[in-house]
């Protein structure tokens, strides 16, 4: 597939006088003078140029732009870069076909290893992103991070009021789990919220998130996909957005959980959506996107690769736990000793026996909850979605 048939390439008034090899921009490919070399590349970037997704929020289009000014300008990581940005899609002739064009470039840049990167558009992109997983033919999980819960009626607003919806009602499903992050509860009605307590999936307000930010951690360990809206951040850090509200996630947790996806080596795409460089005085919002999107580089290029629970990098602690139902479980955990994470196995219900227990990543805390006796929550969602 010639990908460069959906993009349009950069203008070089972006990198015209950034100079220093040791810019971003010096160091990766650019779609300019032809197409770059994306299928050697671990990193793909992909502006978006739409905002039909959104009926209030529109300068969406214009902020592939406004985060590559500010992107380019930083000084390179660690690592040998081996990073191209393909340019900015080209939209659809309707909103639709928009999101087939994602899901088309994604899919094809997943089946490489390569790692879509979006920038730009309203949040509802984010369906041209989660629908690239479907041909894998194996569930995936989602880290979320919004305010809102984007589940309203499809007669009530724009695209990315309800886009979550169509998420969680796709056929074929393919979603195991969903955590949503930096939710504002004063912001969703409780309805909404039933769905997803309902369907066994996570949320985390931002209250919760200040208790303890490592508990997060997991979530995005075990998330495929990473969307994020910059709803989630309060108006001080990223005041262009309509939506801004005056408290959420600062620009320092986003860099955080920016830097636990790069990590990560479930991660396979991130998209940070709804950024208006038309409200943005001072690029002060495409400054705070950039840096989390260098964050997300770096923790890339730290990735270890370590997936062999049995090896000996990893600690083996087993926890016995009496249940309600006055058994006995013992919860077999794993710490990783290069970096402290913690992963919990999850057996099948009986009713629906594998080979293998379901491992899943989670925190010291969840270790700690099974010594004293006590079933972690993130277990009994997990057992309950394997039913």
């Amino acid at each position: 597939m010639d990908l460069s048939l959906f993009f349009n390439s950069l203008e070089e008034s972006l990198w015209a006088t950034l100079e220093d090899p040791q810019s971003v921009f010096q160091n990766i490919k650019v779609h300019y003078n032809g197409f770059p070399e994306w299928q050697e590349a671990d990193i793909a970037f992909i502006g978006l140029l739409e905002h039909r997704g959104t009926l209030t929020n529109k300068g969406v289009e214009e902020a592939a732009l406004a985060i590559r000014k500010q992107l380019y300008r930083l000084k390179k990581g660690t690592g040998t870069y081996k990073i191209a940005d393909l340019g900015d899609l080209r939209n659809g002739v309707t909103l639709e076909e928009t999101y087939l064009r994602l899901k088309e470039v994604c899919e094809h840049l997943l089946d490489h290893q390569v790692i879509p990167v979006i920038v730009g558009g309203s949040h509802d992109l984010m369906l041209g992103q989660f629908w690239a997983y479907q041909h894998l033919d194996r569930i995936i999980s989602i880290a979320n991070v919004d305010a809102y819960l984007n589940l309203t009626d499809h007669d009530q607003g724009g695209m990315n009021q309800h886009h979550l919806l169509k998420i969680l009602t796709h056929y074929p499903n393919y979603l195991f789990n969903l955590s949503q992050i930096g939710l504002q509860t004063y912001l969703n009605s409780k309805p909404s919220l039933e769905v997803l307590e309902k369907l066994y999936f996570n949320v985390y307000t931002v209250g919760e998130i200040r208790e303890d930010f490592n508990e997060i951690e997991p979530a995005v360990r075990e998330a495929d996909l990473l969307a994020i809206d910059l709803t989630a951040l309060k108006m001080t850090d990223a005041p262009a957005n309509i939506y801004a509200e005056p408290f959420g996630l600062t620009g320092e947790e986003l860099c955080q959980i920016c830097w636990y996806a790069g990590l990560s080596d479930t991660n396979s795409s991130v998209g940070i959506y709804e950024y208006n460089p038309r409200l943005d005085v001072g690029y002060k919002t495409a400054k705070v996107i950039a840096i989390a999107l260098w964050y997300f580089i770096e923790g890339y290029y730290h990735r270890l690769h370590q997936q062999d629970f049995k090896s000996e990098a990893f600690t083996k602690y087993v926890a016995n736990v009496s249940a309600t139902d006055h058994q006995a479980y013992d919860i077999v955990f794993y710490k990783q000793t290069a970096t402290d994470k913690w992963w919990m196995e999850v057996p099948y219900p009986e009713s629906n026996m594998q080979a293998f227990p379901c491992i899943v990543p989670c925190s010291y805390r969840d270790y700690q909850n099974a010594v004293n006796g006590e079933i972690p929550n993130r277990w009994l969602n997990t057992h309950a979605k394997l039913i």
